[in-house]
């Protein structure tokens, strides 16, 4: 399994998007700490004091940014793992892995850069594409199981 192609394939797609996500964490972290921005009064103390114990619209856009990653990815993870049991065609395995991936980039990029309405919402759209096929061929594909 862990040779197939398909599979291969999702993992590549995958781990870039985890890449991603600890980027964007990054980035996060290193917005709070340019706009002394911190959410815990510990941390705050350690660069400041109580003051810098507060929220900063750019830092909340990047952590939502992230959020929205981990309720996007995260169930992408787990159904391309279970699709790649399928044996489905690596080049339409592809297609989902790809079309996913691009949208998750321009979505993360949209939300980072505010970019006008509504280039976020049609990335979003877009990424839910593919992981609605992967489950109804999942469903499909073990409906005889059930």
């Amino acid at each position: 399994m862990l040779w197939s192609p398909v599979f291969s394939c999702f993992a590549f797609y995958s781990t870039l998007l985890i890449l991603k996500m600890y980027i964007i964490a990054i980035i996060t972290g290193q917005l709070r700490l340019r706009k002394k921005a911190f959410v815990n009064p510990e941390d705050a103390a350690r660069h400041g004091g109580d003051r810098f114990c507060r929220t900063d619209p750019d830092v909340e856009r990047c952590r939502r940014a992230h959020l929205n990653d981990m309720e996007n990815i995260f169930p992408f993870l787990f159904l391309g793992s279970i699709y790649s049991f399928t044996e489905p065609s690596l080049l339409i395995a592809r297609c989902h892995f790809l079309l996913f991936f691009m949208a998750r980039i321009v979505h993360s990029a949209a939300y980072l850069l505010a970019l006008r309405a509504p280039m976020r919402s049609v990335a979003y759209t877009i990424a839910q594409l593919p992981c609605i096929s992967m489950v109804i061929q999942i469903l499909v594909a073990m409906a005889s199981y059930a």
